[in-house]
């Protein structure tokens, strides 16, 4: 398989394959925004929504928009789901609900800053399609109430991922330096910048430990590893999307030895991380061989191939080297073979570890929105046209 082809798939696999399933069965045409607690069928379960998801709806659909085929189709899909958290998302404080009922009404009040950091995320990819003022005026409030707060977490509100007390959470960090950096570019603004640099270098302290190999997700504020299971619990996913979000920080300023280092992350969860028996990236590890603190950590769960996809694309662009490509090959046989629900759509979020569907992981709640697919698809394109115009036409890439 060469760029070329490699690309013609992606580019087939997004617009035939995803993203019909969201544009015929998830837009709330009658409300604004997009059903997100839907069945793998386009069932829609409940027709609440996630605040977070709205954010990463946004984020896609304006994506498309900027980095795709520049279709107006994109932005004004995107438009109503703006218009509706707009409206109805904030309490009298500017905080974010965790989740609305359809017509806007608060369904659970704001209790996780994951939400502010998806909104943003959405909304300033908006303001680069659009140039609406109001979205990155908003975005912009959204890092003035949040960044003073990733300094502390003792009391950091992280549904539905609670950080254990006396533990800083790796989660956070490294969603907010991606936001913040892709914010601080959109507007220009370069004490936004310089904090999104602040975040990633403070991942690669105090949660990368390079003599053991390994990013721990949790570790004692400061970064010395905790001897408990929870902070021996690392997850691959997590660490491979953090350092492709770290990496294009890193590229901004020029900082090739920090860029070394988050390839290095990414060759190591990939090893330490994936299912010798069955294929797959587990979803959690123990790293003593211990049993991992999170929600059924042996499952095979489509975001973290998602993530895999992209990252080794990109670290191949960026080092050229042999590994990246043996990697990717891996994952990609095992993601195309396993997640596609070809009779439906999108895919199939949650496996087992022996590639069953099973229910979401997290119980009681089924979200299910597009966002790391289409994200993956999306990135992948961007680096696979820029392969594929380098490589030449009929050059074998892969």
């Amino acid at each position: 398989m060469d760029f070329s082809e490699l690309l013609n798939f992606y580019e087939d696999h997004l617009i035939s394959q995803v993203m019909p399933f969201w544009m015929e069965n998830c837009i709330d045409r009658e409300h604004g925004g997009i059903n997100n607690i839907v069945a793998d069928d386009g069932r829609v379960l409940s027709t609440d929504k996630f605040l977070w998801s709205q954010g990463r709806v946004i984020w896609t659909f304006s994506a498309l928009h900027n980095r795709y085929d520049g279709d107006p189709v994109w932005i004004d899909t995107a438009r109503p789901v703006v218009d509706f958290i707009l409206r109805h998302g904030r309490d009298g404080g500017g905080r974010w609900h965790f989740k609305l009922h359809a017509d806007g009404r608060v369904a659970e009040p704001p209790k996780s800053i994951y939400v502010d950091a998806f909104v943003a995320y959405g909304l300033t990819e908006y303001y680069r399609a659009t140039g609406n003022e109001k979205a990155a005026d908003t975005a912009l409030e959204i890092f003035s109430n949040t960044t003073g707060l990733l300094d502390d977490h003792s009391s950091l509100p992280t549904e539905p991922h609670p950080i254990p007390g006396g533990l800083q959470s790796h989660g956070p960090l490294m969603i907010f330096a991606h936001v913040y950096h892709e914010l601080g570019l959109a507007t220009e603004n370069r004490e936004i910048l310089s904090r999104a640099l602040e975040l990633s270098n403070r991942i690669m302290k105090e949660h990368v430990k390079p003599e053991r190999e390994i990013l721990y997700e949790l570790v004692k504020p400061g970064g010395e590893p905790a001897n408990t299971d929870a902070g021996k619990t690392f997850l691959p996913g997590h660490s491979i999307e953090s350092m492709w979000f770290l990496e294009r920080i890193f590229d901004y300023w020029g900082r090739e030895d920090r860029i070394r280092e988050t390839m290095d992350v990414i060759r190591w969860s990939l090893e330490r991380g994936w299912d010798r028996e069955h294929g797959g990236l587990f979803l959690a590890c123990h790293v003593d061989g211990g049993t991992p603190v999170w929600h059924q950590p042996d499952a095979k769960v489509w975001w973290p191939h998602t993530e895999a996809l992209y990252a080794l694309l990109r670290a191949y662009e960026v080092t050229g080297e042999d590994w990246c490509l043996k990697w990717y090959r891996k994952v990609h046989d095992y993601s195309f073979s396993s997640f596609p629900d070809k009779e439906h759509g999108d895919w199939h979020q949650n496996l087992d570890r022996q590639g069953n569907v099973i229910e979401p992981v997290i119980k009681d709640l089924a979200v299910k929105d597009p966002f790391h697919l289409p994200r993956a698809l999306i990135l992948s394109i961007e680096v696979l046209r820029r392969l594929s115009s380098a490589a030449g036409a009929g050059e074998s890439g892969l």
